[in-house]
């Protein structure tokens, strides 16, 4: 029997549909397309951008509306359509190049289609081989004034990178949204999403269903990272996975198996494909 309580789940990719490897196990794709027959839509909300999550949306068959950049944008890649956008400032934009000039730091920067960076690195490296994304290396000066600029990213590992993303954090804090996330292929790295002010899932989560006609209480969303409280928050049914911050798991209903034990599948089954 299917629940007929909700109409949209709404997950996030990494840590929760794939695993170390890149990987979504078979468990989860069956269970999601059992869904989807059930008439159930489904939509991603990720910090990646919309290049990264190509794969990952044509191996499950979702050709609707989807989260990325962490929430700053809303949109459709089969149709082109933008439903909700929220970049960056070129001021802001400029700010951050020079801030990081002045510090010797890297960040990449995101326009719709295009992954900017100003070198090659260990960095680009990851981009490249792990989200199958290929740069364009430009200098900065000459991407501000230009692109629309959706969302720039702090990847960082040692320590020194570390104290040095945070001093750019407290610099733009009270201008800019950050957030940490986290893939288990690479466990010791930090990606530090930086959005508009006041952009996040949540915020897209209600451009999305307002665009939908769903209510927010028949929305189920999955989720394992910092960056998903504002979904979580949102919806009918908030589910953290296994390996989530302890901080999701206080704020979901329900805590799921991990992403190596298929916690989707095991969530969809429960709570959507039989009766509560």
């Amino acid at each position: 029997m299917i629940n007929t309580s909700y109409k949209l789940l709404v997950l996030d990719i990494d840590g929760t549909l794939l695993d170390k490897n890149g990987n979504i196990s078979s468990e989860d794709t069956e269970a999601l397309a059992k869904a989807a027959n059930a008439g159930i839509q489904i939509s991603l909300s990720t910090g990646r951008v919309v290049q990264a999550s190509s794969r990952i949306l044509n191996q499950l068959s979702l050709d609707g509306y989807h989260i990325f950049f962490d929430g700053a944008l809303v949109y459709n890649p089969k149709k082109d359509e933008e439903v909700y956008v929220k970049p960056i400032s070129q001021e802001l934009v400029k700010q951050m190049v020079d801030f990081i000039r002045l510090n010797d730091e890297n960040i990449d920067l995101y326009s719709g289609t295009h992954f900017f960076v100003e070198q090659e690195s260990w960095v680009s490296d990851i981009r490249r081989q792990f989200f199958g994304l290929e740069p364009t290396v430009i200098d900065f000066a000459k991407v501000w004034p230009k692109e629309r600029i959706i969302k720039g990213t702090l990847v960082v590992r040692s320590a020194e990178e570390k104290a040095k993303a945070e001093n750019f954090r407290r610099h733009f804090e009270n201008n800019l949204t950050f957030s940490l996330t986290k893939t288990p292929a690479y466990p010791e790295v930090d990606f530090i999403n930086i959005i508009a002010l006041g952009a996040s899932k949540g915020e897209a989560l209600e451009a999305l269903v307002s665009f939908m006609g769903v209510p927010l209480a028949e929305v189920v969303a999955i989720g394992d990272g910092g960056n998903d409280a504002p979904l979580l928050s949102k919806v009918g049914l908030a589910i953290a996975m296994g390996n989530a911050t302890d901080e999701l798991k206080a704020l979901a209903d329900h805590v799921t198996l991990n992403v190596d034990h298929h916690g989707v599948s095991a969530a969809i089954n429960k709570f959507l494909l039989s009766t509560l």
